[in-house]
């Protein structure tokens, strides 16, 4: 019985994550800020009774991840942008790059609510002039993390959710990032299992009934390899090429695997950008 109430818990704590994201994918268009993401992030958390999980955590001084185009994961809404990013000027002062048409971008979301985490994240669309390639990269991104989710079962081994994503985009032209990994969430925010996206790797485990986790691979146009910014949280491709991001928090059930962050019809903002904006 205790176990059935907190699975119910975690589902109905997760939802409002899900919800603020969505209010992000409506704000993410050509000369938007990331900066302005984050407010949309906050505010949306704030009005429904959530704290925003990042803000704070280990010193991350925003409410949101916003990740674009070459950065993997972890950009700071704007901070590391203005500073490191194209820089302009105007009238002697730094202005925060606006998001262009034909950029990619990421926003990560982690609310708290009720005891529990939710995290998840989407890559957009930018507009309507995103190159053939890149969009390539973020419906395959998006085909790795559906086929790794099909697996979630009691007794499949956590190690095996890599071998699912490397196989597919290798066969698509494209690379996985190593150094980032989804991980077991609850009333932590990061916590064990690490679940490496990557095929062939030695994490230990075997997933059971109850055990609530994200699966949240980085997809790369070019090199897998990665460098850190000197503001020590984002992470860039190394040769510079494009990187997408999917990721869904996950409750392994007797039979399965429930997507506790999943949108209505389990349906990516994405593929309403195209049908919108490409056809």
């Amino acid at each position: 019985m205790g176990s059935k109430l907190t699975a119910r818990c975690k589902s109905k704590s997760t939802k409002p994550s899900r919800t603020c994201l969505n209010e992000a994918a409506r704000a993410c268009e050509p000369g938007v800020t990331t900066d302005e993401l984050d407010r949309v992030v906050h505010e949306a958390a704030i009005e429904r009774d959530c704290y925003p999980s990042p803000l704070g955590y280990y010193k991350f001084p925003k409410s949101c991840c916003t990740s674009v185009n070459e950065v993997i994961c972890h950009g700071i809404p704007d901070v590391g942008e203005c500073r490191l990013r194209r820089m302009e000027r105007d009238v002697g002062e730094w202005r925060l790059r606006k998001l262009e048409n034909g950029d990619l971008c990421n926003v990560d979301v982690t609310v708290y609510q009720r005891g529990f985490h939710g995290d998840l994240n989407e890559t957009f669309l930018v507009g309507d002039k995103v190159d053939e390639e890149s969009r390539k990269l973020v419906q395959t991104t998006f085909e790795c993390l559906q086929q790794a989710i099909a697996i979630v079962k009691p007794g499949v081994k956590f190690r095996e959710i890599g071998n699912v994503i490397q196989k597919h985009a290798n066969a698509n032209g494209f690379t996985v990032v190593k150094g980032y990994c989804g991980h077991g969430i609850h009333c932590l925010f990061h916590t064990a299992p690490n679940v490496p996206h990557y095929a062939k790797n030695n994490t230990t485990g075997v997933m059971k009934a109850g055990n609530s986790f994200t699966i949240e691979p980085m997809i790369n146009a070019g090199t897998f390899h990665d460098d850190k910014w000197p503001d020590d949280w984002t992470a860039v491709t190394r040769d510079g090429k494009r990187s997408a991001q999917f990721e869904q928090t996950l409750l392994v059930t007797d039979t399965g695997c429930e997507i506790l962050t999943q949108r209505t019809g389990n349906r990516p903002w994405f593929m309403d950008q195209i049908e919108e904006k490409y056809r």
